[in-house]
């Protein structure tokens, strides 16, 4: 996972301010009602309402909840909700939970926060952000176009450690308290579904206790997926749990996978001095990003940089270094199997993704099969049984489903399967979910690709058009002086619709989002491109790529359009025949 999305909603605000206001009394017509701060609604504190006396004009403190707080279950059940799994998106479930009223416990057999915000995407955030100012630091060029004259830059390793654990230590603090300042029960223990809304927590192989909910959700996530013939040390071959402690920086260091989790450790590790390898399993760097994008991205990220790489090859054995000798790589053809060459180098990094966290939830005890560890589900994230059946009452997010692996895409859908188990038939658009890769400069993206675009359009019979805008010509990437970069809209041009967005450059992580909210809302282009942005911002640079679309060309038709006789007639036709044959038409 490459990102972290603490969900702090307008809705949980909005939800909170009601239903503060509706408790709040007025004790004299004349007194005023004071606001409450939505801040203190979402840490679950209370606040003070102010009133008027009746024969004074000072004013009086009266207290009054602001906040939801954990509600109670029916006789039928301990809880209305049981999370198993408190990383992000058991997190954003049950707080979405207790704003809708229900008595919600959530079991978390590690720490609170899971794998984000302890061992990924949070602690990664601290490494890059200093990677980002060693960078600045030592380019000498960079620095005089400033007017700045700095010496020789250098870093303390365990400082920039801490500075990574603090913070995930701080993230996770505040997780912790947000659960417990709603009333949430955080119960300790590994979570083993027995049946039907039944649930078992505490110590692997003890009696545990036993506990009935009217819903379930598993939020269980993932561990790091490490091949087959790789030997992992925990010191010279690493999975990112380990690099994230930054125990030591290696001179040399192979990093196999080149995707978010390759590609964000590579800025890492080359901005600290490393010479960095890649071993790439496909036949480019990487794989998963718009061609155009990562061709770009490469030329920025890949190439003026120590760094060179294999594509097309495995890893077929890794052996960590002892005794003196150096982590030895074994590289074999991808294709065909055969050696291709050996690797001495004097560290590992194992990037090779991810893989779902799904062992010992007793799934077997009601009749689900896992899919390459996947717990299956359907649109509403409602779990599938060996049969094919829903199996009532019980859902599965993030993670653990594989159907996106993003932190914040599980805490979305966490907050989906609320919605649903409350009635409101709820269907989270993956397309509209953005990703990021925190290199310098950033990467990011929504929806789909150019060639996927394309793929789509070829089955469902429309035109796909490509918009693209660079950062130079924006006013406040010169101030910064970070002119590379380029944003990419494809989208259909008979209708305006936005099939994706992709953006290499300064702030590419935060720029997406008005992207992806536009295709959230069901936005069209026509419409968004009337939007203000403040100047000199760089969100006009989404601006400028919005307004160079071109929307409702005649070429753009569909196919049955561009075959109609009314359309062949409109061509042949000029507007004086046309504004005669109504004249004619209405005279009669």
């Amino acid at each position: 996972m490459s990102s972290l999305s603490l969900r702090i909603s307008s809705s949980v605000a909005a939800t909170a301010r009601s239903e503060s206001d509706h408790r709040l009394r007025l004790l004299s017509s004349s007194s005023p009602t004071v606001a409450t701060s939505p801040a203190l609604h979402f840490c679950g504190l209370r606040t003070e309402a102010l009133k008027l006396g009746a024969n004074s004009n000072r004013w009086k403190v009266v207290s009054a909840a602001v906040a939801p707080q954990n509600g109670s279950a029916s006789d039928e059940f301990d809880y209305n909700l049981v999370i198993i799994g408190a990383g992000v998106g058991g997190h954003g479930a049950a707080l979405h939970a207790v704003e809708k009223g229900w008595k919600t416990a959530i079991i978390e057999g590690d720490v609170v926060g899971g794998t984000c915000v302890n061992r990924g995407c949070v602690p990664s955030k601290a490494l890059l952000a200093v990677s980002g100012r060693m960078r600045d630091l030592q380019d000498e060029h960079h620095m005089k176009a400033f007017g700045l004259q700095v010496a020789a830059a250098g870093y303390d390793r365990q400082g920039v450690a801490d500075h990574a654990n603090n913070l995930a230590s701080k993230i996770r603090s505040n997780l912790t308290n947000s659960l417990k300042g709603l009333g949430v029960d955080i119960l300790e223990g590994v979570g083993t579904i027995l049946g039907p809304q039944k649930v078992k927590y505490g110590k692997v192989g003890s009696s545990g206790n036993v506990i009935t909910a009217k819903d379930i959700i598993i939020a269980t996530g993932s561990v790091s997926f490490v091949p087959k013939g790789v030997e992992v040390d925990g010191k010279t071959v690493i999975t990112s749990d380990q690099a994230l402690k930054l125990e030591f920086v290696p001179d040399w260091i192979a990093i196999v996978g080149s995707g978010y989790i390759g590609l964000e450790f590579s800025d890492v590790y080359t901005a600290l001095g490393s010479e960095v390898t890649f071993v790439e399993a496909l036949d480019q760097l990487m794989p998963g990003f718009d061609p155009e994008i990562g061709k770009l991205a490469r030329r920025v990220l890949i190439n003026p940089r120590k760094i060179d790489y294999y594509t097309g090859v495995f890893a077929s054995k890794i052996t960590p270094a002892k005794d003196g000798k150096p982590v030895m790589i074994d590289l074999i053809d991808a294709k065909t199997k055969e050696p291709k060459d050996t690797l001495e180098v004097d560290a590992a990094l194992i990037a090779t993704g991810r893989a779902p966290f799904t062992k010992g939830l007793g799934l077997e005890n009601i009749r689900v099969e896992t899919q390459c560890g996947f717990v299956p589900v359907d649109e509403h994230m409602q779990v599938i049984d060996a049969d094919g059946k829903l199996v009532p009452h019980l859902y599965c997010i993030g993670d653990a489903n594989g159907k996106m692996m993003l932190a914040h895409a599980a805490s979305a859908q966490g907050i989906s399967v609320v919605e649903q188990i409350s009635g409101k038939d709820n269907v989270l658009n993956h397309l509209s979910i953005p990703a990021a890769c925190f290199t310098h400069p950033e990467i990011s993206m929504v929806g789909l690709t150019e060639p996927q675009a394309r793929e789509k359009a070829e089955k469902e019979g429309f035109e796909v058009s490509v918009a693209k805008t660079g950062f130079k010509a924006n006013t406040k990437v010169l101030a910064e002086n970070e002119g590379e970069g380029l944003a990419k809209l494809i989208y259909r041009p008979d209708n305006g619709e936005i099939l994706g967005v992709h953006i290499f450059g300064l702030h590419a992580a935060d720029l997406i989002h008005e992207a992806s909210n536009a295709i959230a809302l069901g936005t069209r282009i026509q419409d968004i491109k009337f939007a203000v942005h403040a100047h000199p911002t760089l969100s006009e640079v989404l601006d400028e790529l919005f307004k160079s679309a071109k929307v409702g060309r005649t070429g753009s038709l569909g196919p049955e359009m561009k075959s109609s006789p009314i359309l062949h007639w409109l061509k042949s036709t000029s507007l004086v025949q046309v504004w005669h044959l109504l004249l004619s038409k209405f005279s009669t």
